[in-house]
């Protein structure tokens, strides 16, 4: 299940779906990793991407979506996770009913893979969070004792790059990270 932190403001949105920043280069990076064409998500020369057609191949592959922060502040008004004020996390045991046959999360980014690491009942010291293209058990423990479900338990946390044109790291860099990452765990 692939996992951002939190929406840019509507004002930013192409489609109304997960990364709908038509300059966030999620579905690019998908593009290029599953049909090397970074275009194969697009609305042909439109400023979007097409929901439906992501939708469709994430079912297809087995690969869910959701973000990490449920309620948050933007404290400047565009999409940098660095002034993001998280109000409420995602309520993971809701989630994991939702999709019981996860047994990989990936973080698309440092916000995002904090959250996460802040659900469990020992969080670790933020010097031992996966770094970027690394990986960590993820030892997560119900909150919600009537909903535990014993057959989801043994979940791996990886972190991946951010998709953001903002972060520091080629796009042919994010596209050979995510790459590996889905042949590592057979999606690919």
């Amino acid at each position: 299940m692939m996992m951002g932190t939190f929406p840019p403001t509507a004002d930013k949105w192409a489609m109304s779906f997960h990364y709908p920043n038509f300059y966030n280069d999620m579905w690019r990076i998908y593009g290029r990793v599953f049909f090397d064409n970074a275009n194969y998500f697009r609305v042909g020369d439109e400023k979007r991407f097409d929901p439906e057609r992501i939708r469709d191949f994430m079912f297809e592959r087995g690969i869910a979506s959701c973000p990490t922060v449920k309620q948050a502040i933007r404290e400047t008004g565009n999409a940098s996770d660095k002034n993001l004020t998280v109000v409420t996390p995602v309520d993971l045991d809701n989630i994991l009913l939702q999709v019981p046959k996860v047994q990989t999360l990936f973080t698309t980014g440092g916000k995002a893979t904090e959250v996460l690491l802040n659900l469990l009942a020992k969080p670790p010291a933020k010097s031992k969070y996966p770094k970027t293209n690394q990986s960590m058990d993820y030892p997560y423990q119900w909150q919600n004792d009537h909903n535990k479900k014993t057959d989801i338990n043994s979940l791996t946390l990886y972190r991946l790059p951010s998709t953001s044109r903002a972060y520091p790291l080629a796009l042919d860099k994010k596209v050979a990270a995510y790459k590996e990452f889905f042949k590592k765990i057979g999606k690919l």
